[in-house]
């Protein structure tokens, strides 16, 4: 027993760590620091398109392509590696081995900055992605650089840093952290180990502190005390499983097979690609009457504050500008898309429930197309859960998004973020391979 105590107290005391809690606690701090700055530069970076289009719509035909070839050029030519989301960039750096070099490539510093700037860029231009996905990729990078800078001997310590940026980045972003914990268990970790969850909780109550000094305890969406209140309206719950599940499915499947089958033609005439997709983010944005540019935060806060649907179609037209968006190739992620997508398939679907508070069925819309996008049904609820402050409607969220995870899983068999994952590897390892030789990669 003395022996355990002495131990103990040894390791309490040690210097290296407290240099290691010190380099997990500096880190955490700078992923909330990071994503709060990056949350309120993305505000602007939309206030920027806005004030483009107050002059004439039609001007999204211009600044929306020319906004996503920059965008693809910059990623291209100095960021290789910040593309997309950034989930599947950091999956592919859990599943690398050691003394590959994938980790050190796809978790700098320079690529995390890149990410940053052209996601911005991106806004700017009309793009409709999220800041979330790629907040999940920097928090990663800036965790896996201080491990470095410690120099954490054991492999495991590297994986738990990353799982712990990548959580304290989604915490951060959406001020929800319980979101975070639960989101680096079920998606960035799939098999959890004992020995790293002190790190994540670190690492997620550190940035979230942060996050909410700076920008206040508040809610992503604003509040709702919309429950259900009768027996009866318990119908809403499969009926926005089911088809926030099915849809959510076939959304990721046409992002997989979209990507894929574009892939060879992506590689040789990348600017083409993004022109296209650019043009395509403008003709939708003018069709919705400019309801689809962006992350879509403002029109589903007004969804569910409001509990009013949005325009005919919105979910739909959403759908396509998000598509169009990723495909182009830029930095940008699908999280907060995805939930305004789902805010205006609940919004339509109020209308067949009149009976039923619309702010329900919009949140339970929510929960139920975000999960059959990315098909992790506990990330799922709490995430709405939290930012929409009501425990109320935990069963109600937590059956809806169970029910859509099933059903997607028939659209799409496999997670969009591991698919896209698996794919990633190989075109990092080509990039590594021919900056080696000094040639340009494809």
């Amino acid at each position: 027993m003395r022996r355990q105590f002495h131990r103990s107290k040894r390791k309490l005391l040690s210097p290296v760590a407290w240099k290691a809690r010190l380099a997990l606690w500096g880190g955490a701090v700078l992923v909330g620091l990071v994503a709060t700055a990056f949350a309120v530069a993305s505000d602007g970076a939309n206030e920027v398109f806005l004030a483009i289009i107050d002059v004439s719509p039609w001007l999204a035909l211009i600044v929306a392509p020319g906004g996503l070839m920059l965008a693809t050029w910059l990623t291209t030519r100095f960021f290789p590696g910040a593309e997309g989301s950034g989930i599947p960039q950091t999956l592919a750096s859990l599943e690398a081995r050691p003394g590959e070099g994938l980790r050190s490539a796809v978790l700098s510093l320079r690529v995390a900055v890149g990410k940053i700037l052209i996601a911005l860029l991106g806004l700017c231009a009309g793009a409709s992605i999220g800041r979330e996905g790629p907040t999940v990729h920097i928090g990663a990078a800036i965790m896996f650089t201080m491990g470095r800078v410690v120099r954490f001997p054991p492999h495991y310590m590297e994986r738990a840093l990353i799982m712990a940026g990548g959580a304290a980045g989604v915490g951060a972003a959406f001020n929800t952290p319980l979101a975070g914990v639960v989101f680096a268990i079920e998606e960035i970790a799939r098999s959890f180990e004992e020995r790293t969850n002190g790190i994540v909780l670190t690492g997620v109550i550190f940035a979230g502190l942060v996050s909410a000094a700076i920008l206040g305890n508040y809610h992503y969406f604003g509040h709702t005390s919309a429950t259900l209140d009768h027996l009866g309206d318990w119908i809403v719950v499969p009926v926005c499983g089911v088809l926030g599940g099915f849809l959510g499915g076939a959304f990721s499947q046409f992002l997989i097979s979209g990507s894929r089958r574009l892939a060879g033609f992506y590689r040789r005439h990348p600017l083409v690609v993004a022109g296209l997709c650019g043009l395509a983010v403008a003709a939708i944005g003018l069709y919705s009457g400019n309801l689809t540019y962006g992350t879509g935060y403002h029109e589903a806060k007004q969804a569910v504050t409001n509990g009013e649907a949005l325009s005919p179609g919105y979910p739909f037209l959403k759908m396509a500008a998000t598509i169009a968006s990723y495909l182009s190739g830029i930095p940008g992620g699908i999280f907060a898309p995805s939930l305004a997508t789902g805010a205006g398939l609940g919004a339509d679907l109020a209308a067949w429930f009149p009976g039923t508070p619309a702010g329900a069925v919009i949140i339970l819309g929510m929960v139920g197309y975000f999960t059959g996008v990315v098909q992790t049904p506990l990330t799922a609820f709490v995430i709405v859960m939290e930012m929409t402050d009501n425990p109320s409607m935990l069963l109600p969220l937590m059956a809806t998004a169970f029910i859509a995870d099933g059903v997607s899983k028939i659209i799409c068999p496999e997670p969009i973020y591991r698919v896209l994952a698996r794919a990633f590897v190989p075109a990092a390892k080509a990039r590594k391979e021919s900056d080696a030789a000094g040639t340009p990669s494809a």
